[in-house]
């Protein structure tokens, strides 16, 4: 087995070991390997999120829901529909923010940016780090919650610019945004959470690395048959 590919074992949970096993074509059942995990005394990672992004802007403009929930990986249509969100990494030096451009059909990250603030420049350098990398589809969707940088007349024009249109959940329903919800939940359990961070850019370095060279290259995803999203759109593209 590749080194590398042992990267947040020590994680993750019995699907995705018993996964990570059969393509190193090691025979055994999933229940076993949930048994030996017990057995070891290991257990995932839980984070509990303590710390507020999303502050409503109660003289925002009514927007639609264009995506109502419906997550579900999309063959026919990647590049069609973002989503995004805001999260906090807590560093000796203060808060460092994230926020991020997921594809919906393949669950790769295709923008990001990071910030000491949360003004609406931290999700239009999302934004636009995501057009740059991947020119979205005419009129893709970009999905997010009602946060005031999202719903801000700066990100209205930024998306327009980009033929993009915007969706927007409902206020406290976290389900609304769920696969952006899912990104950030996965990367504090498997990076964030396991150690202190003495500063911003140690922090972000790692979310780099993090992103780029291991959750959309090599991290095994369940909605997509247990391949990472590079491997998902390589097969779509053969």
């Amino acid at each position: 087995m590749d080194p590398s590919d042992l990267r947040g074992l020590g994680r993750r949970g019995a699907p995705r070991v018993h996964a990570v096993l059969q393509r190193e074509d090691v025979r055994c059942g999933r229940r076993r390997v949930a048994r030996l995990i017990r057995m070891a005394g290991l257990q995932g990672r839980h984070h509990r999120r303590r710390h507020r992004t999303t502050v409503p802007d109660p003289q925002a403009g009514a927007r639609p829901d264009l995506i109502g929930r419906d997550f579900p990986p999309d063959a026919a249509a990647p590049g069609t529909r973002w989503c995004g969100d805001i999260t906090y990494i807590p560093t000796e030096e203060g808060w460092l923010y994230l926020a991020t451009v997921i594809d919906i059909a393949s669950r790769r990250v295709v923008g990001w940016a990071t910030a000491d603030h949360l003004r609406t420049e931290l999700v239009a350098d999302a934004l636009k780090s995501a057009c740059r990398q991947r020119r979205p589809a005419r009129e893709a969707v970009f999905h997010s919650d009602r946060g005031c940088q999202y719903t801000s007349a700066e990100f209205a024009a930024l998306s327009a610019q980009f033929g993009i249109r915007l969706s927007i959940g409902r206020t406290g329903q976290c389900w609304d945004n769920a696969l952006a919800e899912s990104f950030f939940a996965t990367i504090k359990r498997e990076l964030l959470g396991t150690r202190p961070w003495p500063s911003r850019a140690l922090a972000r370095t790692a979310v780099f690395d993090f992103i780029e060279s291991w959750y959309n290259s090599r991290r095994l995803h369940s909605s997509l048959g247990y391949r990472s999203p590079a491997e998902y759109e390589a097969a779509l593209a053969a």
